[in-house]
């Protein structure tokens, strides 16, 4: 039954019935570009880079390491690798024709020690690795605009610098106290 999921979430990836896709000429096109007058087919290389080989298969490593549980399609990590030999073809047509849609994320609610439960999202692993497939392209065109006091999330920056950095935020007033 998880295969078929996953088969049915590829079919309507690569432009089934019922998706939510507009019809027309830029559609899907990333809110930059169009801020810009530009389509998505006059931005080059951004999906050249999601969809080369080398950087699919570091993302793919990506989500096998992180493991984690499977997404409302029951696709596990380990079932992965026989899933894109038989789809993903489809899966790189679509998101390079800008039609891929994303499954809905899998709720989970963990329970939080002081009582009361924590919501989590879990994607399909599909989706995991689209995004792993993304994140080189997303860091390469929003980390420059991030402000230099910006720590969260974002590579080589923790909580521990954003501490040390904090009291001179603040005029070295409010610094920690003994």
């Amino acid at each position: 039954m998880r295969a078929d999921k996953a088969e049915a979430h590829a079919s309507a990836a690569h432009g089934g019935a019922g998706g939510r896709n507009l019809a027309g000429p830029g559609a899907g096109a990333e809110v930059r570009s169009v801020a810009a007058g530009e389509t998505k087919a006059e931005v080059p290389g951004r999906m050249e880079v999601v969809v080369e080989r080398s950087n699919r298969l570091c993302a793919y490593e990506r989500v096998v390491a992180n493991e984690g549980a499977p997404g409302v399609d029951g696709l596990t990590v380990a079932e992965l690798k026989p899933w894109l030999k038989a789809h993903g073809v489809k899966v790189r047509q679509a998101l390079w024709r800008g039609e891929y849609m994303p499954s809905t994320v899998r709720k989970v609610e963990i329970p939080k020690p002081q009582g009361g439960v924590r919501t989590l999202g879990i994607p399909t692993v599909v989706d995991r690795l689209i995004q792993q497939a993304l994140h080189p392209v997303w860091q390469a065109l929003f980390a420059p605009e991030f402000s230099e006091s910006s720590y969260g999330f974002r590579p080589g920056r923790n909580a521990h610098p954003a501490v040390e950095a904090a009291p001179s935020y603040s005029g070295g007033v409010g610094g920690r106290r003994e």
